[in-house]
């Protein structure tokens, strides 16, 4: 069974000529190959890298790119199905010669699905969707079987960042996080989910405030063997 659909629409106004040219240009040299094996190993995709970084949902690529800038020893895969962000995000890999940024410009759920045990070292998932009625909770990208689809293929160690601006949101995730016995919170005051961490970088989304409440960034990393409760 297909998971549900936890993004909206995939375009809205027409792409302008120059980044529709980019991309014809670009995009297919960019793209992680949509016929990768059964437990892939991502790094095979740039085996120089030292690390292998995912960010689920780039919206305008602001953060990836910065991201991708200050770590050029790390492979960045970025996921975004909406096309404008993907124009972004070719437009700005072209303009500054960034050569540590795979694409993929669908759901990210299978390629997930693929990838070996133990591969990633930090995940990103920055303000997603917040499908804030009722009725559309269900669509949310956070649910139990995600999160333990996103443990399965974090490394030990690694490190796994959420935000939102939408109240119920944060809390029924942060729900979620803390009932898989594999990830540690070490929050310890407001302030520590209230305020960014030094290596985070701010979105064109994160700025506009459309949420119910001030962004929220909640850091969890996948316990040891050695360490596990």
């Amino acid at each position: 069974m297909r998971p549900i659909r936890s993004f909206g629409r995939t375009r809205s106004r027409p792409l302008s000529r120059n980044q529709a040219e980019l991309l014809e240009s670009n995009l297919a040299s960019l793209l992680v190959p949509n016929d990768i094996r059964l437990d892939f190993v991502p790094i095979e995709l740039m085996p120089s890298a030292k690390e292998v970084w995912v960010e689920i949902g780039f919206g305008g690529a602001e953060h990836l790119i910065k991201q991708a800038q200050n770590n050029p020893d790390v492979l960045f895969i970025g996921a975004e199905p909406f096309i404008e962000g993907v124009a972004k995000a070719v437009k700005e890999i072209e303009v500054h010669g960034i050569k540590n940024i795979r694409l993929i410009n669908a759901d990210v759920r299978p390629f997930l699905n693929c990838l070996a045990d133990n591969t990633l070292e930090r995940i990103f998932i920055l303000f997603p969707d917040p499908w804030q009625k009722s009725k559309h909770n269900k669509r949310r990208l956070i649910n139990k079987s995600f999160v333990e689809d996103l443990v399965r293929i974090l490394k030990p160690a690694g490190k796994l960042r959420f935000a939102t601006d939408w109240a119920d949101y944060a809390n029924k995730a942060l729900a979620v996080f803390l009932g898989n016995k594999d990830l540690e919170w070490g929050a310890e005051v407001a302030t520590d989910w209230q305020t960014p961490k030094p290596d985070h970088f701010t979105t064109r989304y994160e700025t506009k405030g459309l949420g119910d409440c001030k962004p929220m960034f909640f850091d969890f990393e996948k316990i040891s063997p050695d360490l596990a409760r």
